[in-house]
């Protein structure tokens, strides 16, 4: 059996007719940058994350850089992000000229641990970006109460939590504001990059529409130095199909992560662990074994195809070897990094599809 990664096909199938007459109906139309589409997916996404405003933009990347740039954090400044994560989250600070500081996870549920929080804020500290990772929110309230005491900014990178519940919330309405990706391979993806910002704050919204907009308020008025970050129109289109769809999807992701924590049983392999506080979403379903690179070979050889999230921390990173940071510094990322595997997971993906990946983990000595 060969079971790839990932596979859009079953999720593209149900909707392949509503996708293409939306596009000819968008065609059609012949308006293809900041139009209806893009001001309706706005509302619903909005709505979705159970937050008053949404602007769409070019990427998630995009969506952090903005709402930091709108915040006026720049150089000489300090924002805490988890040292377990995706670059694009601390390349986001990076962007603004400010540093990005690094807070060891939580050994067992990957995101940034709250209780180290306070020992890395200093007085140039602005704001913490708060990493729902692999699909399950970080410990909020922990995280906003040290916020308060220090009066900083709390931003989510959602990127991978697209309906993803912490104590009921939904991700995107658990801090200040919170920077959303709809690359392809999110729970909620469009066709192409695209990204959006969502907020409670309308001044800041309306900052972060203008700077994504050439830092215009309206047209040849511009304001501030901005950048051209929009989120297309065809994509806002696509995204509004999907969106529909977005829970029963996640409902099945969860189906296939209950089965791999039923079934695997392998003692070298440690299951991921759903917080009590939070409701998954299952962007990525992460298993650790310290026979990782053996484990992924083994299973490449049986037709299973795996990634590594990530392979090597952002303080080893060479883009980042100007904070001077070293191995051993961050060993709970350090190890997090060598022990991670991704196994397969998506929308409809077979039973038997499942139970083969879980008996050829329980047959890996």
């Amino acid at each position: 059996m060969n079971i790839p990664f990932a596979s859009f096909e079953p999720m593209h199938k149900e909707i392949e007719d509503e996708l293409l007459n939306k596009f000819k109906e968008v065609y059609k139309k012949n308006w293809f940058i900041q139009g209806e589409e893009v001001k309706k997916f706005e509302e619903e996404f909005a709505a979705f994350c159970d937050s008053k405003y949404c602007i769409g933009c070019g990427n998630g990347l995009d969506a952090l850089y903005l709402i930091l740039r709108s915040y006026g954090i720049g150089a000489g400044d300090e924002v805490i992000v988890p040292s377990n994560t995706y670059i694009a989250t601390a390349l986001a600070v990076s962007y603004t000229g400010a540093k990005p500081v690094f807070v060891e996870s939580e050994p067992k549920i990957y995101n940034i641990n709250p209780d180290l929080i306070e020992n890395a804020i200093t007085d140039k500290t602005r704001a913490i970006i708060a990493v729902h990772l692999y699909g399950q929110a970080a410990d909020m309230d922990k995280i906003n109460k040290i916020a308060k005491k220090y009066n900083l900014k709390v931003i989510e990178d959602s990127a991978q939590s697209h309906g993803a519940l912490y104590k009921n919330r939904k991700a995107g309405s658990l801090g200040d504001a919170s920077g959303f990706s709809f690359y392809p391979g999110k729970n909620l993806g469009a066709l192409g990059d695209a990204g959006a910002v969502v907020t409670n704050d309308k001044e800041l919204a309306d900052k972060i529409r203008a700077i994504a907009n050439y830092g215009s308020d309206k047209k040849y008025h511009h304001i501030y130095k901005g950048i051209n970050s929009r989120l297309d129109e065809i994509q806002a289109a696509f995204l509004r199909i999907k969106l529909k769809n977005l829970d029963r999807w996640n409902e099945d992701r969860v189906r296939i992560a209950r089965k791999y924590i039923e079934g695997i049983n392998n003692p070298q392999i440690i299951k991921p662990i759903e917080a009590d506080y939070a409701k998954h979403v299952w962007h990525l379903f992460v298993i650790r074994t310290k026979k990782r690179d053996n484990l992924q070979e083994y299973l490449k050889n049986k037709g299973i195809d795996t990634l590594i999230h990530y392979p090597i921390p952002m303080h080893l990173q060479q883009a980042y070897q100007d904070l001077n940071l070293k191995l051993g510094d961050f060993p709970i990322a350090e190890e997090i990094s060598k022990e991670v595997l991704s196994l397969p997971i998506w929308y409809r993906m077979k039973d038997s599809e499942i139970e083969y990946v879980i008996d050829t983990i329980n047959s890996f000595k």
